[in-house]
């Protein structure tokens, strides 16, 4: 990184779950703790893996919204939503923000509020083609109508110089730190002269922030071990599963 860089603040936005979603969130964790506890104990750690992760799964889209379940039709209650539109309502009249998830249907519901809300944005996750991408950087970099760009994590880490945002948001918290980094870096590069916030949404007393806390602890391996949700996996034991399902 270049030294004369302007500087980065980096914040945890910790959001509160309502009534509706929490509910959502408890019945399902409840539903895979008594699952995965009996199988860990019954198969073991690597033999459950399928499960853990799709239970780790399932509660990171309620943290984001119930909506996005594929197989069931909730209501969209949505702390992050409303956490997310709020802010970029107030930040947007002098300032430019990136947003990454890693749920396209999160992505969904976030254009939908944006284009109620008038906000003008960008969009691309992986299967947008390189031409559409290249546009759409264009469009954020230079025309001062496009306040957002909204970007699937996965599609977005490398290699991509959007200068013109200031604002970050991660709207769900990654397996591994280095790739949330990368993402907040696509502004903390050369020709940027703005100071950085970057904004990290966790919902309080969840799996994420469980998630954050494990990632704490596990530091030390997360450079080598942990790049995707199977590292995640394997790294953990049966006390930490425990955890991450309480």
């Amino acid at each position: 990184v270049a030294k004369d860089l302007p500087e980065k603040q980096e914040m945890v936005l910790y959001c509160e779950m309502g009534d509706e979603q929490r509910k959502i969130y408890e019945a399902y964790r409840n539903d895979y703790r008594d699952k995965l506890i009996g199988m860990v104990e019954e198969k073991g750690i690597q033999k459950s893996q399928l499960s853990i992760l799709q239970g780790l799964m399932k509660l990171r889209q309620i943290c984001d919204s119930p909506a996005i379940l594929k197989e069931e039709n909730y209501p969209n209650a949505s702390v992050k939503l409303d956490e997310l539109t709020r802010e970029i309502a107030e930040n947007i009249g002098g300032h430019k923000a990136l947003v990454f998830s890693q749920f396209l249907g999160m992505l969904a519901l976030i254009k939908e509020e944006l284009t109620k809300l008038g906000i003008d944005y960008e969009y691309f996750d992986g299967s947008s083609s390189i031409q559409e991408r290249e546009r759409a950087i264009e469009r954020f970099q230079n025309d001062d109508n496009c306040r957002v760009f909204l970007i699937s994590l996965k599609a977005g880490g490398v290699g991509l110089n959007l200068t013109a945002a200031d604002y970050v948001y991660i709207v769900d918290p990654w397996w591994n730190p280095a790739v949330e980094q990368q993402a907040i870096d696509r502004t903390h590069r050369i020709g940027q002269t703005k100071n950085i916030f970057a904004y990290r949404m966790i919902c309080n007393d969840t799996v994420e922030d469980k998630i954050l806390k494990l990632q704490d602890r596990k530091r030390s391996l997360a450079k080598d071990l942990i790049s995707d949700e199977d590292g995640f996996v394997k790294s953990l034991t049966k006390d930490d599963i425990a955890y991450l399902f309480s």
